[in-house]
C-alpha cells in the first residue's frame, strides 16, 4: 500500500482524497482544523494537523510516493495570498522526508492577463492582473526552483465546477436579472475530470512540468449562464448593472481561450465531460 499526501482538502483535493482510498493508498491529509481533522480520521484517511503558512506547525508528514498541493484561498480568513499559494508551498516542501515520485501542484489560467480574448498556451507570456494570479504564479517559479523540480508539475486548471457548484442557480430559476457581466470567455473543466486527470499524472511520467488544463471549449459568460438556463427551464438570462468591485467583475477583466493542445497531445485523457454541455446537463438533470 502506498502513501499518498494531499494538502489542500476542499472542492477538488477531498475528492482526489476519496478516489484515491478507492484505489487502495494510504491517503494523509493536512487540515488546520481539529474537528475536520477528526471527520477525516472517521473516513479511513490518516489526518495530520498544521497550517502551511506556519512552517513550525508542519511535521510528521509521510514518506509519501505522490504528493497533490490543492491548496484553496478562504478570503474570510486572516492570511496572505501569496503566503498562502507560495511560502506554503515552500514550507511543505521543506518537511517532506523525501522527494515523491510526483509532486502535482495546482495553479490557475488566472496566470494570464489577456483581456481580449485571445488564444494562450503554456508558452504565452504570463502577467496576471490579479493578486491571485500573481501567487500563483510564483508558486510554480519557487516549485521550478526546489529540489522537487524533476518530479513535480503544475496544472493551470480552468474554473471548476460540478455538484453544488453550478453558479446563480436560484435567481436563474426564479428569472431574476444577474448582476454580473455577461461578456468575457470561460475556460471550464468538471471537477471529476480534474479528479481523474490528477490520477492520470500520478500513473503516466509527463514529458513536461507545466499543462493547461481546461475542457478545450472554451464558452462566453452569457452563453454559459444561458445554458444553465435551458437546461433548468427557465427563462432566458437578464442582466443588471454589476459591482465593478465584485470577485466576479474582477476576475472578469481578463479573458482568454486556453489552448490545450500540449496536454491532449500528450496525456491522450478520455474526457467524461467534454464540454461544459454535458457537464451541466449531468448536474442539472439530476
Amino acid at each position: 500500500m502506498t502513501k499518498r499526501l494531499i494538502i489542500g482538502c476542499g472542492y477538488l483535493g477531498f475528492r482526489v482524497a476519496k478516489l484515491w482510498q478507492i484505489l487502495g493508498h494510504d491517503v494523509h491529509l493536512l487540515t488546520r482544523s481539529e474537528q475536520t481533522a477528526a471527520m477525516f480520521e472517521q473516513q479511513g484517511f490518516t489526518a495530520h494537523l498544521g497550517d502551511v503558512t506556519q512552517l513550525s506547525s508542519l511535521d510528521h508528514f509521510p514518506a509519501a510516493t505522490e504528493v497533490l498541493y490543492a491548496v484553496g484561498f478562504d478570503r474570510a480568513g486572516n492570511y496572505d495570498i501569496h503566503d498562502v499559494y507560495c511560502q506554503g508551498l515552500k514550507n511543505v516542501i521543506e518537511r517532506l522526508p523525501q522527494a515523491p515520485n510526483r509532486f502535482i501542484h495546482i495553479s490557475s489560467t488566472g496566470v494570464y492577463g489577456q483581456i481580449d480574448g485571445s488564444l494562450v498556451d503554456e508558452e504565452t507570456l504570463a502577467e496576471p492582473l490579479r493578486p491571485g494570479g500573481t501567487a500563483a504564479l510564483a508558486a510554480e517559479q519557487a516549485l521550478r526552483q526546489s529540489l522537487l523540480s524533476t518530479s513535480a508539475v503544475s496544472l493551470r486548471l480552468g474554473g471548476i465546477y460540478g455538484p453544488r457548484r453550478v453558479p446563480y442557480l436560484k435567481q436563474i430559476v426564479a428569472g431574476e436579472p444577474l448582476a454580473v457581466p455577461s461578456q468575457g470567455w470561460l475556460n471550464l473543466l468538471h471537477v471529476e475530470d480534474a479528479v481523474q486527470i490528477i490520477e492520470l499524472l500520478c500513473q503516466a511520467p509527463p514529458q513536461h512540468d507545466l499543462y493547461l488544463v481546461t475542457d478545450g471549449v472554451p464558452v462566453l459568460r452569457q452563453d454559459y449562464l444561458n445554458e444553465i438556463a435551458r437546461l433548468l427551464q427557465a427563462p432566458e438570462i437578464t442582466w443588471a448593472p454589476s459591482n465593478p468591485n465584485t470577485a466576479v467583475a474582477q476576475r472578469a477583466l481578463g479573458s482568454k481561450r486556453i489552448n490545450t493542445r500540449r496536454f491532449v497531445d500528450e496525456l491522450k485523457y478520455n474526457w467524461k465531460y467534454p464540454s461544459y454541455r454535458e457537464g451541466l446537463a449531468s448536474i442539472l438533470s439530476k
